[in-house]
């Protein structure tokens, strides 16, 4: 691929999709590449990683004066969605704050810019496949602090491209960022797991979307474009996969329709992306359905009871780890895996 402007600041590495792209943009340029974590994410340390506090435009003016970014990845943001219901001030400074700060700084020093957004700035009200144009009518202050992040980047930064992404499904610093590491969290501690039957979203390996900010790095896009996997699940359907490729109890698995899981935070409904607005300036479709074998999609919601009738195959006969990287590994083009990896699914289950 062509290289992307450098040197490049990558945002919120403590998420699932800023952590993976750090890596696999510095495993490329090396000291070029630079990650960003808040101050107090302490834990989350290691070579190109820096602590910045992205609401203090000074302390992101320092940086920017020592590094001097011509692009950036900017996936900062706290998406925990009970969080920022009980403090939308929290939710507007880091969600909001910080990508204007980053905006203005971007469009200082001409830095190519790609942000990503989400699909829950939709509420789900329709049967789902959004475009572009559909109004954004969320349900829940994150959703609403990343439409208004949105907003700011059209404003000062035009040509930008902003990516409203859908479960990005990869490994996270800590193990329980993101939604297999979280599912996947309460199934190890033997504790049971409650998913929603109808909020259904468009996940997607991050190999595959690494290697689509490299491209939209390099191909000067700008606008919004829905980035969306080419496969429907519910959270419900999500959990089933992990619980059988992890091989836990299915016995922890719960479900309900989403009005049961109380009023905060609310849930939205049926928000899969239609994503050929994507595709089409592309000239070809970026991502690999996920999970990628048919095998590992249940068709009911008593499927994950099935496995030792549906699983004893040559797929699951294989090493256990390599199981294991269904989830988090596209098997067709597989990337590289963050350094924390063997930190998350435990020796007891993937035969260390």
């Amino acid at each position: 691929m062509i290289q992307p402007p450098l040197p490049m600041l990558v945002t919120g590495i403590a998420g699932v999709p800023g952590y993976n792209a750090f890596h696999y943009f510095r495993a490329r340029y090396g000291e070029r590449v630079v990650g960003v974590r808040q101050p107090s994410m302490w834990p989350l340390k290691g070579e190109g990683i820096v602590a910045c506090d992205l609401q203090d435009e000074a302390s992101l003016r320092r940086l920017w004066d020592e590094y001097r970014f011509a692009s950036v990845l900017n996936s900062a943001g706290s998406c925990r969605l009970k969080s920022c219901e009980l403090d939308p001030a929290m939710a507007r400074r880091v969600n909001v704050v910080s990508t204007e700060n980053v905006m203005r700084r971007a469009r200082r020093h001409g830095a190519r810019v790609i942000h990503l957004s989400i699909d829950l700035v939709f509420a789900g009200r329709k049967e789902g496949k959004y475009v572009e144009t559909d109004p954004t009518d969320p349900v829940t202050v994150y959703g609403a602090t990343m439409v208004e992040a949105e907003r700011i980047v059209s404003r000062v930064t035009p040509e930008a491209c902003t990516l409203r992404i859908s479960l990005p499904m990869g490994i996270s610093f800590n193990g329980h960022a993101g939604a297999i590491d979280w599912i996947a969290s309460r199934f190890k501690q033997n504790k049971p797991a409650t998913l929603y039957f109808d909020e259904v979203r468009t996940p997607k390996y991050t190999d595959c979307m690494n290697r689509l900010f490299h491209e939209l790095m390099t191909c000067h896009r700008s606008g919004i474009y829905h980035a969306g996997g080419p496969r429907q699940l519910s959270l419900f359907e999500i959990a089933q996969i992990v619980n059988v490729v992890g091989g836990f109890s299915p016995d922890l698995l719960k479900g309900c329709p989403r009005l049961d899981a109380g009023p905060v935070p609310p849930r939205a409904g049926n928000v899969t992306l239609d994503s050929s607005k994507l595709i089409d300036a592309l000239g070809y479709e970026p991502f690999d359905p996920w999970p990628y074998h048919e095998d590992l999609v249940p068709d009911h919601r008593d499927w994950h009871y099935e496995r030792d009738r549906r699983f004893e195959s040559e797929l699951l006969d294989r090493n256990r780890d390599w199981v294991h990287e269904l989830l988090y590994r596209n098997p067709s083009q597989p990337g590289l895996v963050p350094p924390s990896r063997n930190q998350l699914w435990g020796a007891r289950r993937f035969g260390g």
